[in-house]
């Protein structure tokens, strides 16, 4: 069987539970060497080690990837392991939500800096590093492709009462991929994203269960009240809300070698949802 991602290196940040853990297993699976990252170290070992345990190869790079230092670290780790990158998937996030009039500062700017700031400082980080593998492929008289994929959502895309700082923050990852798109070209990577509708996590639950998650120190409500999830779903032309399985299928659509002329583009991935 042909692995379609044989030897490539590919970087995905969150992986280490929901959407992103099914990134980094659909890559494995497909051939890839994964850097896998989560807040805490734990649920990231469990992953390269599901991911060794296949056959694949994985390393970990725990740790919050709004810290100032974090995007040399996450880049340099797969440079020191892997001598290169082909792919980066910018997916760690969660939500704070709030109407503006009671939102505060510091929900405002956790989520630009964990959507928005992050992934602005890994593909700074990252830039040089793909520069120069282009000149070696160049020289080599190779053309290859790298991609970046960043995750946005249909918030990002049409705004979601009570989110207003996760809408901005996903409306700004659309203009730095387009923007990115027009200044990777010539070193040979597209940069495209993927806009979620609802994907069934942890994080989308039953709000009523009264799970928490603990981020930077902060202890976030999670999930989204029974009425309300009924109700979206109920918005779905496909009738339910996605699995993390089908959210990294369309991850892995736009680092196949078919997408190869594919840059700057937003790819939906709600279930036929086009409006929110």
């Amino acid at each position: 069987m042909t692995l379609r991602l044989e030897g490539k290196v590919a970087l995905v940040t969150g992986s280490g539970r929901g959407i992103g853990r099914s990134i980094a297993l659909k890559f494995a699976s497909e051939g890839a060497r994964v850097v896998i990252n989560d807040l805490d170290t734990a649920p990231a070992e469990a992953v390269a080690a599901e991911i060794r345990a296949a056959g694949g190869q994985a390393l970990t790079c725990p740790g919050s990837v709004t810290a100032p230092d974090f995007a040399e670290r996450f880049i340099g780790a797969a440079v020191q392991e892997y001598k290169g990158i082909d792919i980066i998937v910018n997916n760690a996030g969660y939500t704070w939500d709030n109407v503006i009039q009671k939102m505060s500062d510091e929900q405002w700017y956790a989520m630009i800096d964990c959507h928005l700031t992050a992934p602005f400082r890994i593909l700074r980080a990252a830039y040089p590093v793909l520069r120069d593998l282009n000149k070696t492929d160049q020289a080599a008289g190779r053309r290859l492709i790298r991609k970046v994929v960043n995750i946005s959502s249909v918030a990002g895309l049409f705004g979601n009462a009570g989110q207003v700082n996760y809408a901005c923050a996903k409306a700004g990852v659309l203009g730095m991929t387009q923007t990115l798109a027009k200044e990777w070209g010539r070193i040979g990577v597209t940069v495209n994203a993927v806009a979620y509708g609802l994907i069934k996590t942890r994080l989308t639950g039953n709000v009523a269960d009264g799970a928490t998650t603990q981020i930077e120190g902060r202890q976030i409500k999670v999930g989204v009240n029974t009425d309300m999830l009924q109700a979206m779903e109920r918005t779905i032309p496909l009738g339910r809300g996605g699995t993390p399985n089908e959210a990294a299928g369309a991850v892995f659509l736009l680092c196949l070698p078919e997408s190869d002329y594919v840059s700057g583009q937003t790819l939906m991935c709600s279930g036929g949802l086009t409006g929110i």
